[in-house]
């Protein structure tokens, strides 16, 4: 499956981006995430995460069926965090992933097979924490979509549309 590759960050600090605050918040609010399955200490919001070191692409999530699980994964290598997600939802977990919006490649195509939801932010783009500083980086070069699997669910994938700054605005409150 061919994944985005367009980034000009330094290879190093490519895949560990932190997803901004606001944009956790909210959906966390909404789903109450048990597990953060692609972090690390420094950019994890989850009390519980996998790392590279203990990789949840190899094991099964420590999560109960209706438990949801939060996901930005390595931009570099989509595929294999959709088709794990895919796997887990099967056990009756629920997933939110947090990916660029671009619905031409691979991945994109295998995710809708089983997913519920695609909820694509209009309005603007993320600026992610840099792993560096961890200050947000404005200038993304790639809109965002969120995809969402619903524990038990087999009705075909859905599509929503949400603005980017009723996001990043809802979730700032709830930080605050």
């Amino acid at each position: 499956m061919t994944d985005y590759t367009g980034s000009n960050t330094p290879k190093e600090e490519r895949d560990r981006w932190q997803t901004p605050p606001e944009i956790f918040s909210y959906f966390n609010n909404i789903y109450n995430f048990k597990i953060d399955i692609a972090a690390n200490r420094e950019n994890t919001f989850c009390k519980q995460f996998y790392s590279e070191n203990n990789s949840a692409l190899e094991q099964d999530w420590d999560a109960q069926p209706g438990d949801y699980i939060w996901c930005n994964p390595p931009y570099s290598n989509i595929g294999p965090w959709v088709k794990a997600i895919s796997q887990q939802n099967k056990r009756g977990i629920g997933a939110v992933m947090l990916i660029p919006a671009a619905q031409s490649v691979g991945w994109f195509k295998e995710a809708i097979k089983t997913a519920s939801l695609n909820v694509i932010i209009i309005g603007g783009r993320l600026a992610f924490l840099s792993a560096a500083t961890g200050k947000p980086v404005p200038g993304n070069n790639k809109g965002s979509q969120i995809l969402i699997w619903h524990p038990f669910n087999s009705a075909p994938i859905t599509t929503k549309y949400i603005e980017r700054d009723f996001i990043l605005n809802t979730g700032s409150r709830l930080i605050n």
